[in-house]
């Protein structure tokens, strides 16, 4: 089976390609020719890559029989990027794939979503407007839409949530301003998600034309849980002053406090979580520590 993959440079792109090549899949990746590739320089000679910014979508499929397309690409909008860019990667880059796919009668079409509600951010917003066009083209392509919760581990970006927090404590910063922390989160390890999409590839020729699943433990924390627990495993390691300033800051204008999610049509397929959220933390920081 011949797998395209977006995203490969990417925190779960890299670690999906890595998994996929120690299954044996032959794997083509689209990327750009200024990408950081520093999370697969290792297996870069192992795959078949086209630079988008010189080569067209099309050549890809063009040139080998793209049996599976999995869609990890997005732009969070964390650099204050403007709205128009945001939207230029998420939706028509997207749409732009999708309908290629289509059209070189590429069998499933896997798509990366978020449980975030759909107007939370332009982000959110963004994903789920794709979703529209998955479902209109689940008649010509079928699809698999994988609704992501708080996914951690090593190699994230330094930006996201979890590494930032990490990165504040062992930099011993003295305080950080927090929010209450009372909004419940799932957080799940890289590499259970990744379990979750070889799984699904086994599995993909028995689904429908158009297929959700939601990837997540099924447990939800408290944010501040998750955020004590970091700080008792770096105290483990190192002396550590840094004051949590629990509701110093207010929740985000839109904020949700509970995620509302559906975990057992995943565990049905037989996909369970491995990693604790102890043993997530220890991983992520151990591979921090070690950089």
């Amino acid at each position: 089976m011949t797998i395209l993959l977006t995203g490969a440079t990417g925190f779960l792109g890299s670690h999906i390609l890595n998994r996929l090549l120690q299954a044996d899949y032959k794997v083509v990746i689209l990327k750009r020719s200024f990408s950081n590739t520093w999370r697969i320089n290792s297996v870069l000679s192992k795959v078949k890559f086209y630079d988008l910014d010189k080569t067209p979508i099309e050549t890809a499929f063009k040139e080998q029989k793209i049996d599976v397309v999995i869609h990890t690409a997005t732009n969070y909008g964390r650099s204050n990027q403007l709205v128009s860019s945001i939207v230029d990667t998420n939706l028509m880059f997207s749409l732009k794939l999708l309908e290629t796919a289509a059209f070189f009668n590429t069998d499933t079409f896997f798509n990366t979503d978020t449980l975030l509600y759909k107007y939370l951010n332009h982000y959110s917003l963004s994903k789920k407007q794709f979703i529209e066009w998955l479902k209109y083209f689940s008649n010509k392509i079928r699809v698999v839409n994988l609704k992501l919760e708080h996914i951690y581990g090593p190699k994230d970006d330094d930006s996201k949530f979890v590494m930032w927090i990490i990165n504040q404590m062992l930099s011993n910063v003295k305080s950080i301003d927090l929010t209450k922390g009372e909004q419940k989160r799932d957080f799940i390890y890289v590499d259970d998600v990744v379990e979750a999409y070889l799984l699904m590839l086994e599995k993909f020729s028995t689904f429908q034309a158009f297929s959700e699943f939601d990837i997540g433990t099924g447990n939800q924390i408290r944010l501040k849980e998750f955020i004590l627990q970091i700080h008792k495993q770096i105290s483990r390691l190192k002396p550590i002053d840094t004051e949590l300033n629990f509701g110093s800051i207010p929740y985000r204008e839109g904020e949700f406090m509970e995620i509302q999610e559906d975990v057992e049509p995943l565990f049905n397929l037989g996909w369970k979580p491995k990693i604790s959220i102890e043993d997530g933390i220890e991983k992520t920081l151990k591979y921090r520590i070690n950089q």
